[in-house]
């Protein structure tokens, strides 16, 4: 029986600046999403149900019940095309769940995208743009899997300017950090928009750039769970780090460096030293 896999690469904020509130309770942002090379997968089959099966080192993080994003998207788009919700779906779970990094908008843009080839679909990009709006605000931009402006509460997508190669390093202390209450907790203050418009290719520059941007919900993720302010720590204590922050609501954190080589090994050393956290290795 064929298989259609679609990755679902983890996504990173590398600022976020939060603009405003609606008075629906919605918070406006400002942020750079760029999207790595590792993530979930989600693999679909044809069959006479809907199904789902959860694979990989994070399975048991997740419900298979009506709350999963890839059911979600699921039994959206088929109300939406009009066509009967059959499939047989295996998400291999392999990035921490309330991470900070997208992996069930991922999850959810990656079903999307699988069932769609499954199913024959033909839906327009509008109506895609709509759909995945639904199941949340990052699932757009996560159907793109492009480096992107965000604004608004998410839905307002405009393509990045070229950037430098990026290597990463992702570490999670693998305790969970909740949107809601993260917001909750966070100062009632608001930032500027700091959109990056122009080409940016050299890797220094780049840097320097971010380092004048930040993540407003850092400080309040730290406060709801101390470990993210330990991440932080191991990151910038590596002499090759150039810049290390948390990715989203947290509790995912970042280091960037100019080269595979330098990612690599402040990997194998946050790992050594952290044997019990997520770590991963990865680039854009």
């Amino acid at each position: 029986m064929k298989t259609i896999s679609v990755k679902a690469p983890a996504k990173v904020n590398l600022y976020l600046h939060v603009t405003g509130r609606r008075d629906d309770g919605y918070h406006l942002l400002d942020s750079l999403f760029v999207f790595t090379a590792d993530g979930d997968v989600v693999s679909v089959q044809k069959s006479d149900t809907l199904s789902l099966k959860i694979i990989g080192p994070y399975a048991e993080s997740l419900s298979v019940g009506e709350e999963n994003s890839v059911l979600k998207a699921a039994r959206l788009l088929a109300d939406v095309c009009a066509v009967p919700a059959k499939a047989a779906i295996t998400l291999e779970k392999n990035l921490p769940v309330a991470s900070g990094i997208g992996g069930g908008s991922a999850d959810a843009a990656a079903a999307l995208k699988a069932l769609i080839r499954l199913w024959n679909l033909t839906i327009s990009p509008a109506c895609l743009h709509e759909t995945a709006l639904k199941l949340g605000a990052d699932v757009p931009s996560c159907l793109a899997a492009k480096p992107v402006q965000v604004s608004g509460i998410g839905e307002i997508l405009t393509p990045a300017p070229e950037l430098p190669a990026l290597f990463l390093v992702l570490v999670n202390s693998n305790r969970p950090v909740f949107t809601p209450a993260v917001f909750k907790t966070r100062k009632p203050f608001f930032s500027k928009p700091a959109p990056f418009t122009e080409k940016m290719t050299d890797f220094d520059a780049f840097v320097r750039a971010l380092s004048d941007r930040g993540n407003d919900l850092g400080e309040a993720a730290c406060k709801i769970e101390p470990s993210v302010g330990e991440v932080l720590e191991a990151l910038r204590s590596d002499p090759l780090c150039r810049l290390a922050r948390m990715s989203g609501s947290g509790g995912t954190c970042f280091g960037l460096f100019p080269s595979a080589d330098e990612a690599s090994l402040c990997c194998r050393n946050i790992r050594k030293k952290h044997p019990d956290w997520w770590v991963l290795n990865t680039h854009i």
